[in-house]
């Protein structure tokens, strides 16, 4: 964050990946949604962004006109605007933005704010990793690939409004480190401990029997490693269903704390979002799953 005056800041960030879809134009728009993703877990407004382009000198030109095609329809939606951008000549495609938001820095939402007693709110169901696994090897079919691409499409725009109108306690955007890996940072940095039922966890379809073959990407096991001890699983969680909460995500949601007075409120106005656990003093782990 850079602030400007008192009620005025800056706030950026840059994220950019390798294909995960075949349609080049549906790239581009994963990839827009997933850079403005940080400044709206903080409660910013995207304002410009800068394009990052990594493509083959002899590729398809044609090929990546559609993919910054895709990447500005996202962005036009979102009223946020591409100044420029940079490419390299790389034998492996990748894409994503530079983005710079503003926000009023006595409201930002911290990932440092979860407070006991708040109830925990997911805006997305998770899953996207291990469909485009499956979606590689030919493990699925065109419907589940199609509910994964709409989720990864689908601007958290809306939940970060009504997030900062209920004044949440704390915040973090769903990403690379799946659920538990961001829910271990949102924890840690707040000195809670994090209850989060499995059953409400929201699942894209054919999620568990994909994973039961094997569909997982290596952040099964990264963000397994990177949490460490600090998560217990109860042993009614399946070993299926702790991979679907390790699954790192492209274009995930938000992950909120807030009061739990306020919870019906929020779930009522994003109609995919769920209560899916608690905030507790912290209990000498920093995540329970039951």
């Amino acid at each position: 964050m850079f602030q400007i005056n008192d009620n005025l800041a800056l706030v950026q960030t840059v994220d950019f990946f390798t294909p995960i879809v075949d349609e080049p134009e549906i790239y581009g728009q994963i990839a827009a949604v997933n850079s403005l993703n940080d400044i709206y877990a903080m409660g910013g407004t995207p304002i410009s962004a800068l394009s990052i382009v990594c493509y083959p000198q002899k590729g398809d030109f044609d090929v990546l006109g559609e993919i910054l095609l895709g990447g500005q329809k996202a962005l036009n939606r979102e009223n946020v605007v591409v100044l420029g951008g940079h490419s390299i000549d790389d034998q492996e495609m990748k894409f994503g933005y530079a983005v710079t938001g503003i926000i009023d820095p006595k409201k930002i939402v911290k990932n440092s704010g979860a407070k006991a007693g708040d109830v925990l709110i997911l805006t997305k169901p998770i899953g996207t990793g291990v469909i485009s696994t499956a979606v590689k090897f030919n493990k699925t079919n065109e419907k589940v690939k199609n509910e994964s691409v709409k989720t990864m499409t689908t601007s958290v725009r809306e939940a970060s409004k009504i997030m900062q109108a209920v004044e949440a306690n704390g915040c973090t955007d769903i990403t690379g480190f799946g659920l538990l890996g961001h829910a271990y940072e949102l924890a840690k940095a707040s000195n809670v401990t994090l209850r989060i039922e499995s059953t409400k966890v929201p699942l894209l379809p054919d999620i568990i029997e994909l994973i039961k073959e094997k569909m997982l990407t290596r952040g099964d096991k990264n963000n397994r490693v990177y949490v460490g001890e600090t998560v217990k699983f109860s042993e009614n969680v399946s070993k299926e269903m702790q991979s679907a909460l390790f699954d790192p995500q492209t274009a995930g949601g938000l992950l909120i704390s807030l009061g739990a007075d306020k919870a019906d409120y929020f779930t009522k106005r994003i109609k995919e979002s769920k209560v899916i656990g608690s905030v507790k003093d912290y209990e000498g782990i920093f995540i329970d799953v039951k």
